[in-house]
């Protein structure tokens, strides 16, 4: 096993485990003939579908364990309880050298919960940050946090910028990524203290980051930044409200499409195009979200994907798990913590001085 790489996998996560599971990484076993894996979970229901899968089934190795965390659980009961199951499991094997990154589409509280108890943050790093890609017209760009916490110091913002940069670069194959701070506003003055602050830091601080100040959320779709920079509360409802227009949006045209009789005409000439856009906008192959800041690679595929989805998912855990990202990270911290020391506090003016 020394000489192999090996992605954990929690067999029994998500809405539709095993199977899609299995299926996705069928897929990914058929294009990445050099990778092993370890796969978590009930032997009895995961032995047929592998039956199924011989590209993965040649290089898998099934770990049984008959419990699972539900979808419902809460975080806590999942840490308390857990040891032991599938997502636990698959976790572990990265803590202990045994797999280069994990994958669950389980619990996201969980899966956070676990990762960080097991795995821990690591050096330099205050707060972990849920990362994800997001659709754009010239590609995707990525954007942390999502939801690993709701609110984050301008210090810790600084910090996910620099672990967003280098997942830019592993995962999506930016050269030199553009980072920039989700504001209400692009002025010097707008934003709450900690936005302006982190912009300050950012600035002053030897790191090597082509930063481009702040981004307001409707421009993020453009594609001029590669890397969206917020706070979990702000990431999560920036993300959520997307996916919401886009699903009404797509509502909305195949309601007009079916309007009348000239509409459905119309629709037959413009089908091309709206495939097109539809493949462009699958949230599939962006799935796949990736706690930054622990000591391993854990990646979140959502919960109700299929196959093609989980395959992705186990894309960008390979992606991650391969890369230098740890240590890219670790030297950009150095650097910032090297430029913020460097920089003594103002002392407050004496009585006599003032005089």
């Amino acid at each position: 096993m020394a000489d192999r790489k090996f992605i954990s996998i929690d067999g029994m996560g998500g809405d539709n485990a095993p199977l899609i599971v299995v299926e996705g990484l069928e897929r990914f076993a058929q294009r990445r003939a050099d990778l092993h894996f370890l796969l978590h979970g009930d032997e009895a229901q995961l032995a047929p579908l592998m039956a199924k899968a011989p590209t993965a089934a040649a290089r898998t190795t099934i770990r049984h364990t008959d419990k699972s965390i539900a979808m419902d659980a809460k975080p806590a009961d999942a840490v308390r309880r857990g040891k032991g199951s599938s997502m636990w499991n698959a976790i572990e094997a990265v803590k202990n050298g045994e797999a280069i990154a994990a994958v669950s589409a389980g619990n996201t509280g969980a899966l956070m919960g676990q990762a960080m108890f097991i795995l821990k943050k690591a050096e330099g790093v205050e707060r972990p940050a849920l990362a994800a890609n997001w659709p754009t017209r010239t590609g995707v760009c990525a954007m942390l946090d999502l939801g690993a916490d709701i609110a984050a110091s301008a210090e810790q913002l600084v910090e996910f910028a620099i672990m967003g940069q280098a997942y830019a670069r592993v995962v999506n194959g930016v050269a030199n990524p553009r980072v920039a701070l989700l504001n209400i506003g692009s002025e010097e003055l707008k934003g709450h203290e900690s936005i302006r602050e982190a912009a300050r830091l950012i600035r002053g601080s030897n790191l090597q980051m082509d930063f481009r100040g702040y981004i307001e959320a409707d421009k993020i779709g453009y594609g001029t930044i590669d890397v969206v920079v917020a706070d979990g509360f702000t990431g999560n409802v920036a993300l959520k409200t997307a996916e919401g227009i886009a699903r009404m949006m797509s509502d909305m045209i195949k309601d007009a499409l079916k309007s009348g009789p000239i509409a459905m005409l119309g629709a037959l000439l413009v089908m091309p195009g709206l495939k097109k856009m539809r493949e462009k906008m699958d949230p599939r192959k962006v799935n796949g979200a990736v706690f930054l800041g622990l000591n391993g690679v854990v990646v979140k595929s959502h919960g109700g994907t299929d196959s093609i989805g989980f395959e992705q998912a186990i894309s960008v855990a390979a992606g991650m798990g391969e890369s230098h990202f740890r240590t890219e990270v670790e030297d950009n911290l150095k650097r910032l913590v090297a430029s913020t020391s460097a920089v003594a506090p103002v002392a407050e003016p004496s009585e006599q001085t003032a005089k």
